[in-house]
């Protein structure tokens, strides 16, 4: 696993062993980034990082021009790999770990704080509902700032992926993104049996909010 693009580029990232930490794949993780390069959402952004393992999401985002990083996560093996990959980087002063489940992490996050929100949880917390419900009080919290893009990682919906690829292209666009509360999907696009939902707030989010 390394970083794909940027002044680190090239640079390995360590992941804890065994099965309970799944870090988005390289090639995954350049088709968001080109993405996002097209949304030109990356220059100077202040990104939130959930459910972060690895930290390679936001070490990525650092690498490719976002200003700062917050990283939530409550692995004990994956905070180990992550804080290592920030010291290996040298990007200490620029990222804020917070050791704890993103449910717990949401009363402590910055108001209007984050342009990027990462979101890679378990493919199955999204598939119960948990995943989006503590997403849902990240962004009730007030933590997206105006403008800001979300991105959620997930399985194919049920009959996408019995379907399989046939007739698609890489990166096509697919209808199975979950909905989530206080949040427009843009759009959904597939990778194999990955796919990527950019959600946004809508324009008049911030007078609703507490």
């Amino acid at each position: 696993m390394r970083i794909t693009g940027g002044i680190h580029r090239s640079r390995a990232l360590v992941a804890p062993r065994g099965q309970a930490t799944r870090p988005t794949s390289d090639r995954v993780r350049e088709a968001l980034f080109s993405i996002l390069a097209a949304r030109a959402t990356l220059e100077g952004a202040r990104v939130l990082d959930l459910y972060a393992g690895t930290g390679a999401l936001a070490l990525e985002a650092l690498s490719r021009g976002a200003a700062r990083a917050t990283v939530v996560e409550r692995g004990r093996d994956a905070l180990a790999a992550l804080r290592a990959n920030v010291a290996a980087l040298k990007v200490e002063g620029r990222v804020d770990v917070v050791a704890s489940a993103v449910e717990r992490a949401a009363v402590q996050l910055e108001r209007g704080g984050f342009d990027l929100v990462f979101v890679d949880p378990p493919y199955a917390d999204v598939v119960d509902g948990t995943a989006l419900r503590a997403v849902e009080r990240v962004v009730a919290g007030g933590a997206l700032g105006p403008g800001a893009l979300l991105v959620l990682e997930h399985a194919p919906a049920r009959g996408e992926a019995r379907a399989g690829k046939e007739g698609k292209e890489e990166g096509d666009h697919d209808e199975g993104g979950p909905e989530i509360a206080g949040l427009v999907r843009d759009e959904t696009r597939r990778y194999g049996d990955t796919c990527l939902s950019l959600y946004a707030l809508p324009e008049n989010a911030g007078d609703r909010r507490p």
